[in-house]
């Protein structure tokens, strides 16, 4: 598939609060991962939901790292995964018009 902006919205349902995992060899995986511009971490506010919302350079790299990256961490930590994909394209000009900062310029 062609480049694309594409988003990506992930949610793991487990029973480990966030602030007893150790995120930093997570984070060191997720930066070698090819595609993956950004990531801002989530934390359900009282329950175990943990996420990110990420930003991928094409649907394929973002498919790719659900496949590579999520779904195998869910199986380790026993967590039940959620995920959707966004087309980022057909957003920007509404996204520059709200000042977002996935869409300098």
């Amino acid at each position: 598939m062609a480049s694309q902006k594409t988003f990506l919205y992930a949610e793991f349902q487990t029973t480990i609060p966030f602030r007893d995992i150790d995120w930093a060899p997570v984070n060191d995986a997720m930066n070698k991962f090819p595609g993956l511009k950004s990531k801002t971490w989530l934390s359900g506010i009282n329950t175990h939901s943990v996420g990110g919302f990420y930003e991928f350079d094409s649907v394929d790299n973002a498919r790719k790292y659900t496949d590579d990256m999520l779904l195998p961490f869910g199986r380790k930590i026993g967590a039940s995964l959620s995920v959707r994909l966004f087309d980022g394209e057909v957003t920007r000009d509404a996204s520059k018009g709200m000042g977002s900062p996935f869409y300098p310029g």
